[in-house]
């Protein structure tokens, strides 16, 4: 006989935490064999490794969304507004070395995972909005992502850098590094309107961009006497503070989730479940 519906999800959520393992495990052995057999250690392959664990965010939702068969709790505006940052980012990266590890892994690796993380992301919006519509927090979902995106592009063209030297692809990368830091919020907005509950899925996916955009922070630190643009005042470098302030600010939307976090996953397992305190604003 054929199992339930309900029995195949049991088994799926048995599974879960191993797939979660499995996936940890092979993204953290390809990043591995990356920074030693193709970038051969080079710093600037950190920034290869942001965008892998950036891939692996969006691989541990979608395993949490096929396991447990449901979309909720997962922020649609928040995937929308990921999908417009890749575009931006992939806009440029593709055919202008600009924005670039300048380590072998920004001939082809750095881009072909940012299409990976591409194509998952809107796999998930299509599992969020048609295949699993039923389970999805609409009414919850309700930051604006028009508004959000407007802005970014708009702040983007004001401070961008110059670094491809071409003023329009340069504001569309600076507006897919706004948009990348701002996606967070409507998924933050929905953890607190669904009751502030965060599944394993989402848990992990946050964290793992979280340490995406640490390792990405580090690396423009580090470049930051690298990155030129054409000053607004005399002897003020606007673009790269823009840079690490978006990082920053990221950070410090994750900063307090980082500390639920680690302490479910070290009393809880990988498989875990975080209730925040009654009354506890992420947003």
């Amino acid at each position: 006989m054929f199992a339930s519906s309900k029995t195949l999800k049991k088994m799926a959520e048995k599974k879960h935490p191993t797939q979660v393992s499995v996936a940890y495990a092979l993204f953290f052995s390809g990043a591995f064999m990356i920074y030693h057999f193709v970038a051969n250690g080079e710093f600037s392959v950190i920034l290869t490794m942001a965008v892998i664990f950036q891939c692996l965010a969006f691989a541990l939702l979608g395993l949490g969304v096929v396991a447990k068969g449901s979309a909720s709790g997962i922020s649609a505006n928040s995937l929308v507004l990921e999908v417009l940052s890749f575009a931006c980012r992939l806009s440029c990266t593709t055919w202008l070395n600009g924005y670039l590890p300048v380590d072998a892994s920004g001939d082809f690796i750095y881009q072909a995972v940012d299409v990976c993380s591409l194509l998952l992301v809107i796999w998930l919006l299509h599992h969020v909005l048609v295949t699993q519509k039923h389970t999805y927090n609409a009414e919850a979902d309700s930051w604006p992502v028009l508004p959000i995106a407007i802005g970014c592009f708009l702040l983007a063209a004001i401070l961008h850098a110059d670094m491809n030297s071409r003023p329009f692809f340069d504001t569309l990368w600076m507006t897919g590094l706004f948009l990348s830091v701002v996606s967070v919020l409507p998924q933050l907005w929905v953890i607190n309107k669904t009751g502030g509950v965060i599944q394993a899925c989402t848990g992990h996916y946050i964290a793992m961009l979280a340490i995406s955009r640490l390792l990405s922070g580090i690396c423009w630190w580090d470049a930051r006497f690298d990155v030129t643009s054409a000053p607004w005042i005399e002897g003020v470098n606007h673009a790269i503070w823009a840079i690490l302030a978006a990082h920053a600010l990221h950070l410090l939307l994750l900063g307090d989730f980082g500390y639920y976090y680690v302490k479910a996953v070290v009393q809880q397992g990988l498989s875990f479940q975080i209730e925040l305190p009654a009354g506890y604003d992420m947003v």
